[in-house]
């Protein structure tokens, strides 16, 4: 074992010890530290001599620049997240190990990034797999598929508060901030998402947060999980293909065949609504997720130089303005306006 590894009594917080205890794991952690990368939780790697598994608790500051505060008891909805999909799709969530009693941190088992890689990390070296985008959606789909119209589901998952907080607020209202010329649109946009109860959402789906398994994809992060609009969901994971194309010009028709592959999958498998009143909400909210993440409080770290942040500006304004209402459409127009320059 690494030593370096090892925790102190004084470096592992008191209240994961405490929780360990509670899992009866106290007596037999041999190592432990803390992961970094994430910027909304403290999670730290905890190793006994028969497993390894990871405690998350959630933050009321994230750590970016902007002043971003969060409601901690996101941490209750998250894991109620994972079980939820856990019964819906077992292998694509992580194996949950307990929550403390105040909902405040939870264990999972711990995923080895050689046999289950970050998708964002594989994106950025340009090897793209639209078949794996495809799998994706398609599992996407079948978690709002399962949820949706569910009268208890909607009530357990009542988190307006966390959502608007740390979804609707720091990007599309902080967005509207920046951009009062467009303003009325991000806030019509922000307010439809809002107002919209149609299956329970994560909320986070983004390549950083999803693993590839061997039997498919891995959802971690649900700290936005919310009975809402799965429009969100779809146009924010879509948004990432998208913008991945400016640091990756080699690799953006590949790109963009895996966005057309997650779209295609995902709208077939939509039963629960019209297929082509889904597909409107994405494609409109889509270019305003594009803006966010070069204005909003969390900005994409890979788009810095200003030429590329103007690009991506000026399509997204031009489509927020005169919005499309299919993602092929939203795709061309990204093709022509990014991919080919």
């Amino acid at each position: 074992m690494n030593t370096e590894c090892v925790a102190s009594d004084t470096a592992l917080p008191r209240e994961m010890q405490a929780f360990l205890r509670m899992l009866s794991l106290a007596d037999r952690v041999v190592a432990a530290r803390p992961l970094t990368g994430g910027v909304s939780s403290d999670i730290w790697l905890i190793e006994t001599p028969d497993q390894r598994l990871c405690i998350k608790r959630a933050l009321p500051a994230l750590r970016v620049a902007a002043d971003w505060r969060a409601p901690v008891e996101r941490s209750i909805y998250e894991y109620a997240w994972m079980e939820r999909v856990q019964a819906i799709l077992p292998r694509a969530v992580p194996p949950l190990l307990g929550r403390s009693a105040d909902g405040a941190m939870f264990a999972m088992g711990f995923l080895d990034p050689r046999d289950y890689p970050l998708w964002k990390e594989v994106l950025l070296r340009g090897e793209v797999d639209p078949r794996f985008a495809g799998e994706v959606g398609a599992s996407l789909a079948a978690i709002h598929s399962a949820t949706a119209k569910d009268a208890g589901i909607a009530s357990a998952f009542a988190s307006d508060h966390i959502f608007q907080a740390i979804r609707l607020e720091p990007y599309l209202l902080a967005t509207a901030r920046r951009h009062p010329a467009i303003a009325p649109h991000l806030h019509a946009l922000a307010e439809r998402t809002a107002a919209m109860k149609r299956a329970l959402v994560h909320g986070d789906v983004s390549p950083k947060n999803i693993l590839i398994g061997k039997s498919g994809p891995v959802f971690l992060d649900a700290e936005c999980a919310w009975y809402g609009d799965p429009a969100f969901d779809v146009a924010f994971c879509l948004n990432h293909l998208l913008l991945k194309c400016v640091p990756l010009p080699g690799s953006a028709d590949a790109l963009l065949r895996a966005f057309a592959e997650f779209s295609s999958n995902y709208l077939a498998r939509v039963d629960w609504e019209d297929a082509d009143e889904m597909e409107s909400r994405c494609a409109t909210l889509l270019p305003a997720l594009a803006l966010a993440r070069i204005d909003g409080k969390s900005p994409v770290e890979y788009i810095a130089a200003e030429s590329d942040k103007g690009r991506v500006r000026g399509l997204a304004c031009a489509l927020i303005v005169a919005p499309r209402p299919r993602l092929v459409d939203v795709a061309e127009a990204w093709r022509d306006g990014i991919a080919r320059r």
